[in-house]
């Protein structure tokens, strides 16, 4: 179903390319508003899906994968351009691919799982965000000299990454216990 936040939802995806092209050029300016305006449509759609009721199925599959596209995108091309450090990259890179892998394991398996991100999850999505802001205004503001400033949001957001992967794998390995338990029972 077509709706105002799905609309909102498919312009996201559609800024991160305008996004990523905005920072090879170098246009830090643009590319952090462009970056702002999917924030923004992030929470809007949000919102006007709760108020004027109008969650659908597609919304729940297409906004976390908009985040997603977002986030690892904007990590892959900061960190190639050598704005953030390519560790921190490759963390929040293996924790959505290690979640990915784990949805697609628990669907081929047929086991029952509900995802609802947990507060540590929220946290650790709102510092990602934090830090390609920071970076993007830091890096328009100063340039390059921005990185010892920057060093302990870098090393904060690495560290929930960790957390909030390993607390999806607990999850994930809760609904693979509890699907073999009634599988026993039957």
């Amino acid at each position: 179903m077509v709706n105002i936040p799905n609309l909102l939802t498919l312009l996201r995806i559609l800024l991160v390319p305008v996004f990523v092209i905005l920072l090879i050029q170098g246009l830090f300016l643009k590319a952090l508003l462009v970056f702002v305006v999917a924030g923004l449509t992030d929470a809007l759609d949000g919102f006007i899906a709760r108020v004027l009721h109008q969650k659908t199925v597609l919304g729940l599959y297409l906004d976390p994968l908009a985040d997603k596209a977002l986030i690892v995108t904007s990590f892959v091309t900061l960190s190639v351009m050598g704005m953030i450090p390519p560790w921190l990259a490759v963390l929040v890179i293996s924790r959505d691919f290690i979640i990915l892998l784990g949805i697609s394991v628990m669907a081929l398996m047929s086991i029952p799982f509900e995802i609802k991100p947990a507060t540590v999850s929220k946290i650790t999505t709102a510092f990602q965000l934090l830090t390609i802001f920071v970076v993007l205004i830091l890096t328009y503001l100063q340039g390059s000299d921005r990185s010892d400033r920057v060093f302990i949001l870098f090393w904060l957001t690495g560290a929930l990454t960790i957390v909030s992967g390993f607390n999806y794998i607990m999850r994930g390995l809760r609904f693979v216990n509890q699907d073999a338990a009634q599988n026993e029972k039957k």
